[in-house]
């Protein structure tokens, strides 16, 4: 299994080369990362065991990666679980949509990756989980 001491990240990212481009990154800084592709086996990954951090875009296979969110804050809440919202859109109104759905972060893409690192760390820390890779 996985390292203990090694945060552990959920990506839930539907665009393949996205998802690829952004676990690489994220595996490169000493993280341990999982891929989906759909919302309902992010939830199933999440049940099965830790998640540090999950990262999750607007637009989902299944619909609205917001609205998903909402409904996975029922059962996961923001201090058990942080998440960094992935979206194409930069507009106000869906930053404000995200927040409210209990996304504690926003990321534009396509992304700086240093800015990616930068948010997953500042994530990481305020939530308690080691980050010193």
């Amino acid at each position: 299994m996985s390292d203990s001491s090694i945060p552990q990240l959920l990506l839930v990212e539907p665009e393949m080369i996205l998802a690829e481009l952004t676990a690489f990154r994220l595996e490169l800084l000493g993280y341990g990362i999982e891929s989906v592709a759909e919302g309902g086996l992010a939830k199933d990954r999440l049940r099965r065991g830790r998640v540090d951090l999950m990262i999750v875009d607007t637009k989902l296979r299944e619909g609205d990666g917001i609205e998903w969110l909402t409904e996975l804050r029922l059962e996961f809440t923001a201090e058990d679980l942080p998440v960094l919202m992935f979206s194409l859109d930069p507009s106000l109104e869906t930053v404000r949509r995200a927040f409210l759905a209990g996304a504690q972060d926003y990321l534009v893409t396509p992304f700086d990756p240093t800015v990616l690192e930068t948010k997953v760390q500042n994530l990481l820390s305020a939530n308690g989980a080691m980050v010193a890779l």
